[in-house]
């Protein structure tokens, strides 16, 4: 009996161990279960993080990548900026330059338009004494030849010059050149003006009309009448006054320098004719 209560308390310890150990069993596979679908879950959730984090990796690569490429680009046109910079700089220093140098000629001109300047108010006052004197010259010599001006006698002032002009009527026979009686009252008359101007110049011209001359003797055409009548006047201004051969010019134009119609009659009487240009000595210019 003892020894079959022993056989059953034995059986019975060994199947309330069983018990508990099919117990235990249970609630490790329970435990393991859910220890597994933990795992499951877990690897799931370090597989995502693992790929995000690869993702971050591969963007912040990329970002790096970025990067490198925006700061190279932002050095390109730094030194871009730079080299714009520079030759605004130079372009600058050079106008800078430009603009001392015109400046410096501006100045140079400034002062050489006032010497200029100056010159030309100099020279307008010359040039309002020469016309001064020419008035009262022209104002001269009408009072001196008075009688015979609009007779064979024009006086004109032109070009800052007196113009005597003597019809060839008034001086000289047709084809001769030597001044008759009436002709040399006019210039002893006119020489004495000439004699109490002594900054006056004085030039005779000989004129002629175109019809060729028809002579023989120390006369051979046109040229050779003007200028001997030129001459002749000259002659006898210097021997009725006290004025300075030195002042005096004889030319001969012959017939190159009308002042009418060669064609008409008119014309050619007015062309024959003797100019004593009376002109101010232009020392002073």
């Amino acid at each position: 009996i003892s020894s079959a209560a022993s056989d059953v308390y034995k059986r019975q310890e060994v199947n309330d161990k069983y018990t508990q150990l099919l117990k235990h069993h249970k609630a490790l596979e329970l435990d393991t279960s859910i220890q597994g679908r933990s795992l499951r879950i877990m690897t799931k959730n370090y597989d995502k993080l693992n790929d995000t984090y690869e993702l971050l990796l591969e963007k912040n690569k990329a970002l790096l990548d970025g990067n490198q490429a925006e700061t190279s680009k932002l050095f390109g046109n730094l030194k871009e900026s730079q080299a714009a910079l520079q030759k605004q700089s130079d372009a600058l220093e050079k106008l800078r330059i430009d603009l001392e140098q015109k400046e410096k000629n501006l100045s140079q001109l400034n002062s050489e338009l006032d010497s200029r300047a100056k010159r030309v108010e100099e020279l307008e006052a010359i040039l309002n004494r020469k016309d001064s004197t020419v008035n009262a010259l022209k104002s001269k010599v009408q009072a001196a030849l008075l009688g015979f001006e609009n007779n064979g006698l024009t006086i004109e002032q032109k070009n800052g010059k007196v113009y005597v002009s003597l019809d060839e009527s008034l001086l000289f026979k047709s084809g001769s050149y030597q001044v008759d009686t009436k002709g040399k009252e006019v210039l002893q008359k006119l020489s004495k003006v000439l004699e109490k101007n002594a900054d006056i110049n004085v030039l005779v011209e000989g004129h002629t009309d175109n019809v060729p001359f028809k002579g023989s003797g120390t006369i051979k055409d046109n040229w050779d009448l003007s200028v001997l009548r030129a001459t002749n006047v000259v002659k006898i201004l210097v021997e009725s006054s006290a004025v300075e051969p030195v002042r005096l010019t004889a030319a001969g134009r012959a017939d190159h320098l009308p002042i009418a119609d060669n064609s008409t009659k008119e014309g050619r009487s007015s062309n024959r004719r003797t100019e004593i240009i009376l002109t101010p000595k232009l020392d002073e210019l």
